[in-house]
């Protein structure tokens, strides 16, 4: 049996917390977090995608307020690490430091400094380290990745994706508009796609971005284009500017030499193919979602068993560089390079 620990239980917590419930073999023992009302706040977890209504049963596990106590008395084998991104170089540290496995929520750190610190740990440790980019195993952006590398509708020519939110209050203590605690609209949201392009097209030559500031004076919606030396166009755009009845999207469309591949969340069909020849389909995907794919892989991967790599740490700190880069660019009004 995987003994799990969870570290910072809000929305992304409890969405851990109801994945490891999924796999078989493990158990969630341990729970930390240091709010005092955490039992009567489930309740209120809400966050883009998907929902934590299932009843969290606190008396399964253990509950912690002392993250070192839970590490020194719970006996992990694995924790997940689900709080705001500032604190994640040191926590998940402090995890493999002690011989725990770690499963970090994106982003990886702030700054590449903090993912380098934690890259460090792991090798140092010998744990396993994986960084939460759930679209990766998103089901139908991971059927997207294999039609393309399949080659089967020649090369991509176009993309753009799209991951446009509210204004996400919901946090407690608004931890996720401050840019100092979250890194703002881009490294928090719009990473989601940065990271995906990085996985469909590795890292770009260059970036240049276009920024829109909200009420607070921080980056709201962030538009880039990612250079390649083939010349394909690829943009992505995010933000969480939009008003409260927007709610929430995420979608892409990419043209190929003999498909657009297309995918939104609002509509229905949200995923299908539209080939050259013949009518659009929509092809078969892997049940479940990013959340509890990715979590299932890092399982099988602390439990031993064989599992194909879909996201190294190098490239969650890559997300993080290009990130990084994209912001610059919003704020010199600038094309910055990559290489």
């Amino acid at each position: 049996m995987v003994r799990v620990g969870i570290m910072g239980f809000g929305f992304m917590g409890q969405m851990h917390y109801k994945c490891w419930k999924a796999i078989k073999g493990a158990q969630v023992v341990a729970v930390c977090d240091i709010n005092q009302n955490i039992e009567e706040d489930t309740k209120k977890a809400v966050g883009n995608i998907g929902d934590t209504d299932e009843a969290i049963d606190f008396g399964s596990f253990e509950l912690y307020t002392d993250f070192d106590k839970m590490l020194k008395d719970a006996k992990l084998d694995a924790v997940s690490i689900t709080l705001p991104t500032y604190l994640h170089p040191d926590y998940s540290i402090k995890a493999l430091a002690a011989g725990v496995n770690v499963m970090c929520e994106k982003p990886m750190a702030l700054n590449v400094e903090g993912c380098d610190r934690m890259i460090a740990e792991a090798k140092r440790s010998g744990k396993v380290l994986q960084i939460g980019h759930c679209v990766r195993f998103w089901p139908e952006y991971a059927k997207t990745k294999q039609l393309i590398d399949s080659g089967k509708y020649g090369k991509v020519i176009a993309a753009t994706f799209q991951r446009l939110s509210a204004t996400p209050t919901w946090a407690i203590d608004n931890w996720i508009m401050d840019e100092k605690r979250s890194g703002g609209a881009a490294l928090d949201l719009h990473i989601h796609d940065t990271d995906y392009v990085q996985y469909l097209f590795g890292i770009p030559r260059a970036v240049c971005s276009s920024g829109a500031k909200g009420p607070g004076g921080n980056l709201a919606h962030i538009v880039t284009q990612y250079f390649y030396d083939d010349n394909k166009a690829v943009t992505a755009e995010g933000g969480w500017a939009m008003m409260p009845a927007f709610e929430f999207e995420m979608s892409f469309n990419i043209v190929m030499e003999k498909a657009t591949i297309l995918y939104d969340l609002t509509r229905e069909p949200m995923f299908k193919v539209c080939p050259a020849k013949g009518d659009a389909f929509t092809p078969e995907v892997e049940e479940g979602d990013g959340w509890l794919l990715q979590i299932a892989h890092f399982a099988k991967v602390i439990s031993g068993e064989k599992a194909e790599a879909v996201t190294t740490l190098e490239q969650s700190r890559d997300s993080v560089k290009i990130v990084e880069a994209e912001k610059e660019s919003a704020k010199k009004m600038e094309k910055v390079s990559l290489s």
